[in-house]
């Protein structure tokens, strides 16, 4: 039997775990915190509990279809559906709601922003084709080499997706008022990027807003690594938790194993799960493992605080968005200033309002994401607490009433603590999804060419960031590994 190890039990390593398994390879997954999931995991203080890291579940159907590929019954896994999808609060005081039915969302549209409404149908019909189409193109498909992406086809799908453009420029071929812009473009934040410099390809986010919905787990995204590692488990892998791996074994153009505290294990295979620019310190040096010129750019950074709070708010949905009197100059100077902004952006997550196991009766636990530059030159201690203040005030007046007071606990996360659980540059979202880190640009499921049995997935991996993604990659990487070394 073929053994494999995988380095880090995120959510990539977790998945490309199960798919190697099903495939009767023995597979140990190697861990050096105290549990797995990575980026997903819980923050818990008592009776409260919230989901540490990723919220939104986009992509359902690519989720679901990953694990049963994986052998996990779907039934796992319970999503809910959120709709309306999510509330975008203005300054200015207008809300709008986002909902799932196309002609809902016109009618809403039109009442806000009259005359906008041809725009976002129009939106839908040319996302009906090139959803399908860039999905395959770029979602399902790898680039080993530059010239399986510079053809005739994919650079005529480039240029129909906008991708020469800003997410922001490509949806204002759609829209005109500057909020619609803003509730159209703002889904860059999801995978770390700003709106004026994530690719225009992105804008397939917001389209799969409407057409696939929201989601949640029921029970926290943060169930999701615990049920995995029991499937793994049951099936005979192996997960070795509190356990670092200090080095690759290279040999001749082979990665023959690994090196930890306990000395080398023999591999025929590894995929490395850890964020991608620190795979480079277990390669020492060697000359097949060719070295970025530049270092990568991280993703933004959040400040995220995690409440549990004695009240509910009965109109409240699971998501909510408040922006500030500019969301494009706020972004500038998170992403191009590297700086607090005076007016922040911020996103709630509000689970109790439709999972109800999710607080003690009659209580809300909270979670807040504020996006701010990664972790490099900013006093965190410092800027970190006034930061959550200002928004903790500004919720109260714009969105939850009486919020403070009814504080019961609350904890706070800055980029700081993010680099020092290892990732890159305190970014939340691997390295950032600029035009020259996308697509062929990225690090790909197999990153070095010249280097056999050696794999990635993960966030800083083709096709990027947002869970349902990083399966996918993960998915990639075994089968490119498959491949080349299936028995």
């Amino acid at each position: 039997m073929k053994r494999a190890a995988i380095i880090g039990a995120g959510i990539g390593g977790l998945t490309s775990a199960l798919l190697l398994n099903r495939q009767g390879w023995d597979v140990t997954v190697y861990e050096r915190g105290s549990r797995v999931g990575g980026r997903i995991g819980f923050e818990q203080e008592g009776e409260y509990r919230i989901d540490q890291g990723p919220t939104i579940v986009l992509l359902p159907e690519m989720l679901l279809g990953i694990l049963e590929e994986a052998g996990v019954d779907r039934s796992k896994v319970e999503l809910l559906r959120c709709d309306p999808l999510y509330r975008v609060h203005y300054s200015s005081g207008r809300v709008m709601t986002k909902m799932t039915s196309r002609s809902l969302q016109a009618e809403e549209i039109e009442r806000l922003f009259p005359g906008e409404s041809k725009g976002f149908n129009r939106f839908m019909t040319d996302m009906d084709t090139l959803f399908p189409a860039g999905r395959a193109a770029f979602l399902e498909r790898a680039f080993p080499r530059k010239r399986d992406f510079f053809t005739p086809s994919l650079m005529s799908l480039m240029g129909r997706l906008r991708a020469h453009k800003s997410v922001r420029k490509a949806v204002g071929d759609y829209f005109e008022h500057e909020e619609l812009l803003d509730a159209y473009s703002l889904q860059s934040l999801y995978i770390g990027g700003s709106p004026f410099g994530t690719p225009g390809i992105y804008s397939l986010l917001p389209y799969a807003e409407h057409q696939y919905g929201i989601w949640m787990v029921k029970g926290g995204y943060a169930a999701l690594p615990g049920i995995l590692e029991k499937e793994l488990i049951a099936r005979g892998g192996r997960v070795v938790l509190n356990t670092e791996v200090t080095e690759l074994r290279i040999n001749q153009g082979k990665c023959e194993g690994i090196e930890t505290a306990d000395g080398f294990e023999p591999m025929d295979a590894v995929i490395y799960n850890g964020d991608f620019p620190h795979l480079s310190s277990l390669l020492g040096d060697i000359s097949e493992a060719p070295r970025k010129r530049k270092p990568y750019r991280p993703s933004s950074g959040c400040v995220l605080i995690y409440l549990g709070v004695d009240k509910k708010w009965e109109d409240a949905t699971t998501h909510q968005f408040f922006l500030p009197p500019s969301l494009d100059g706020s972004l500038r100077e998170v992403f191009e200033r590297r700086r607090i902004p005076d007016k922040s952006s911020f996103y709630v997550f509000n689970p109790a309002a439709l999972d109800e196991t999710a607080a003690p009766p009659g209580q809300s636990v909270l979670y807040f994401l504020i996006p701010v530059p990664d972790a490099e030159g900013v006093d965190w201690s410092q800027e970190g607490e006034m930061l959550v203040e200002r928004v903790l005030e500004e919720a109260e007046q714009r969105g939850f009433p009486g919020l403070r007071a009814a504080i019961q606990w609350k904890k706070v996360r800055t980029p700081a603590d993010a680099e020092r659980d290892g990732l890159y540059g305190g970014g939340s979202f691997g390295i950032a999804p600029v035009l020259f880190q996308s697509g062929v640009y990225r690090p790909q499921p197999k990153p070095f060419p010249a280097i056999k049995g050696l794999y990635a997935a993960g966030a800083s991996v083709h096709p990027g960031g947002g869970v349902p993604i990083v399966m996918q990659g993960a998915r990639m990487a075994v089968n490119q590994l498959m491949k080349e070394m299936g028995t």
